[in-house]
């Protein structure tokens, strides 16, 4: 009797670190918001019940295994939901949003897979609308589950690349870094189709600065680069929000100048945000500039449950239409929302 309660509490010992060395989380998000826009010109205006306004609409797995000595396994899939629809964002994809598995430890982190940029996890960093709200692309609209383009979109960001292989390092002293490398997959051309990626992010106390760099080619080899630099400063009673950022191609076909300006005011269980952004076009002599104006707020209703309201105007003179959201060069956008976001 004594040997078969002691071979138990062996088993419910061994089973118990087991279960302790490794984890898997199940998560999400589900955000809804009614919308009108207008995009000026002869589009008219539309009224619709669109998903993934503040946060995209996903449902996550992401878990880890211990492996001894410091080091262990990690892995994430996260697809992406339009809930007024059921439909899979990110084009259809199964798990668009992220699919990847690596390893980390002392050294940092190797992950392999489809995943978020460096320069977009660098410009969401200082970005007041966390990747969200007015901020979601270039060219979405009311009706697409997404809104009208705010400091990522008007930046011309990529979020996400397939094929990447990212390294981070752990936090140095306030200071993570990542590089990127993603692979093109042309047979005869490692430069076809590729991306790189840079970002050094550094926090100590009220201030963080961001800088990042990514280069991407096309299946000709012709590449797009941009180049990030942003920073925030904690006034404690309010958040001062700054960003520039330049954008070229090997053509010569785009040169972009982006900056940004814009505050965070927390009040209890209630966020105002408002930015006000430009992109100049630099390659026409006069009435290349396009801006955005942007205001919103957010009220918690509990730790994973808040509403948000958000504003947005892009107007563009006769040359610009900056992130694509008006329908030609020279018209105006405008979008008002009001949604709720919980996540699980």
């Amino acid at each position: 009797m004594k040997k078969s309660l002691l071979a138990l509490a062996v088993l419910a010992a061994v089973a118990g670190s087991a279960h302790a060395q490794s984890s898997v989380t199940i998560y999400g998000v589900l955000d809804m918001a009614l919308q009108h826009e207008n995009r000026g010109g002869n589009t008219g205006s539309i009224t619709a019940l669109d998903s993934g306004i503040q946060s995209g609409s996903r449902l996550g797995f992401k878990g880890t295994e211990d492996l001894g000595g410091g080091l262990k396994a990690n892995f994430q899939l996260e697809m992406g939901v339009n809930a007024d629809t059921g439909a899979s964002s990110q084009g259809g994809l199964a798990f668009g949003r992220q699919a990847w598995v690596g390893l980390s430890g002392e050294f940092g982190s190797v992950n392999m897979g489809r995943q978020y940029t460096p320069i977009f996890i660098a410009t969401d960093t200082i970005d007041p609308w966390d990747a969200g709200f007015n901020s979601t692309g270039g060219g979405a609209q009311a009706g697409q589950g997404t809104s009208t383009a705010g400091t990522l979109g008007l930046f011309g960001t990529p979020f996400r690349t397939n094929n990447t292989v990212n390294y981070s390092t752990n936090n140095l002293s306030g200071f993570t870094g990542s590089v990127a490398y993603t692979f093109g997959e042309q047979a005869g051309n490692t430069s076809a189709n590729r991306q790189i990626g840079l970002s050094g992010i550094y926090a100590d106390g009220p201030v963080q600065v961001a800088v990042a760099y990514n280069k991407a080619s096309d299946l000709a080899s012709n590449a797009t680069k941009l180049v990030f630099l942003g920073g925030i400063y904690d006034f404690s009673i309010a958040k001062l929000h700054a960003a520039y950022g330049k954008t070229t191609n090997d053509l010569n076909t785009v040169d972009n100048k982006e900056w940004m300006i814009g505050t965070t005011l927390p009040f209890g269980a209630a966020s105002l945000i408002a930015t006000y952004t430009r992109v100049t076009n630099e390659l026409v002599s006069s009435a290349g500039k396009g801006q955005q104006f942007a205001i919103g707020g957010t009220y918690s209703l509990s730790k994973r449950t808040n509403l948000y309201t958000n504003y947005a105007r892009t107007t563009n003179d006769a040359n610009s239409n900056a992130g694509g959201m008006a329908s030609a060069n020279g018209q105006t956008d405008s979008l008002v929302n009001v949604g709720i976001r919980h996540r699980f």
